[in-house]
């Protein structure tokens, strides 16, 4: 049902063609992030061992499985965490014992060991949810406890958006003015995808200020199609199987602790973004199984481990269109994208000015 005030909580209601572009949107807004985890991974193994690919369809597939789990309710995306970039950072520098002599990718598998462990711990915190009830666990998270790891969330994300952006101000200024004019003064469509005209409109800029010559305050290259280029046009995730070790789990497992703090947080917010208590209905019971199982999952195949993204509730409180489907919409994109190398590195090209 749509709202007076300008929420639209059935997108259907806005055709198919703006539905896919509202999952576009969705899309482009964690597309950064998810894919700057691996890029962080690989540069601490010295090499290219956890694949874009490979993430972008356990993005995708683990966000669908998300919203199984919840009945379809709650418009959240799930991308790569990054609150397990530590562990990665300690496994890749352990050499002894059996990790003495062994490759960076057979290192990375025993990671993903590790971190379908703490997926597995999302299911045991579901279950202890399930058993004695959320008001009960909720008393000891209340608001009070919630609230400062929602500001946390924000404020983890601020130092990274500044230093993308100091990369070119130019381009970050016209990025976020672009997002502010469409979300005040837009109209019709134009007003529900400020981030996506953002992404657009400062795209075509940097494509003329790249043609001009013009550089980064840094002195790189503002547009770099290299990678555009080498890409395949279409290609199979390279896949891997996880493997176990009691050093990886010990290393990773016990970071589920805070990345379930993390989404506890993150399901308050986007119940107060969209005025539904998601706590209750479909219950943080089923978010933590989603949450977990897409976790375990990606681990499973080598990938990273998933959890709600802030991003994606942002974009959320700015359209004000607040159906799940159009969150499923960029899921299915972002496993499109996992087939197709070269279009994922077409959106990858996008300046760090722009993303932050």
């Amino acid at each position: 049902m749509n709202e007076n005030n300008g929420i639209i909580r059935n997108a259907s209601v806005l055709g198919v063609p703006k539905m896919l572009l509202l999952g576009l949107q969705h899309m482009f807004a964690m597309f950064g992030a998810t894919i700057l985890v691996p890029i962080l991974v690989n540069s601490y193994f010295g090499e290219d061992v956890l694949h874009v690919q490979v993430t972008l369809i356990c993005a995708g597939v683990g966000t669908l499985l998300f919203h199984f789990c919840s009945k379809g309710k709650v418009p959240a995306f799930l991308g790569s965490s990054f609150a397990f970039l530590g562990g990665f950072a300690t496994i890749s520098k352990l050499n002894t014992g059996a990790f003495a002599n062994i490759s960076n990718a057979e290192k990375l598998s025993y990671a993903c060991g590790g971190i379908l462990v703490a997926g597995l711990l999302y299911l045991v915190l579901a279950m202890i949810v399930k058993v004695i009830g959320v008001k009960r666990v909720m008393r000891y998270l209340p608001p009070v406890v919630t609230g400062p790891i929602i500001i946390c969330i924000g404020l983890s994300l601020a130092p990274s958006a500044i230093s993308n952006a100091s990369q070119n101000w130019i381009l970050a200024l016209i990025a976020l003015g672009t997002v502010i004019f469409f979300n005040i003064w837009g109209v019709g469509m134009f007003r529900i995808i400020p981030i996506l005209m953002g992404i657009v409109v400062s795209y075509v800029v940097a494509l003329i200020m790249n043609a001009l010559g013009m550089t980064n305050a840094d002195g790189s290259a503002i547009l770099s199609f290299a990678g555009v280029a080498s890409a395949p046009i279409v290609g199979v995730p390279k896949f891997f199987l996880c493997k176990f070790n009691i050093t990886a789990i010990l290393a990773m497992a016990p970071i589920a602790i805070a990345s379930m703090m993390e989404h506890i947080g993150d399901i308050s917010a986007i119940s107060a973004t969209v005025d539904r208590n998601f706590i209750e209905d479909p219950g943080l019971h089923r978010t933590l199984l989603g949450d977990g199982l897409a976790t375990s999952l990606s681990a499973l195949i080598g990938g990273p481990a998933n959890t709600t993204y802030g991003e994606n509730t942002s974009v959320l409180a700015l359209s004000r269109v607040y159906d799940p489907k159009v969150i499923r919409l960029a899921a299915i994109y972002a496993v499109i994208l996992s087939f197709i190398p070269k279009m994922a590195e077409v959106i990858s090209s996008l300046p760090s000015a722009i993303i932050g």
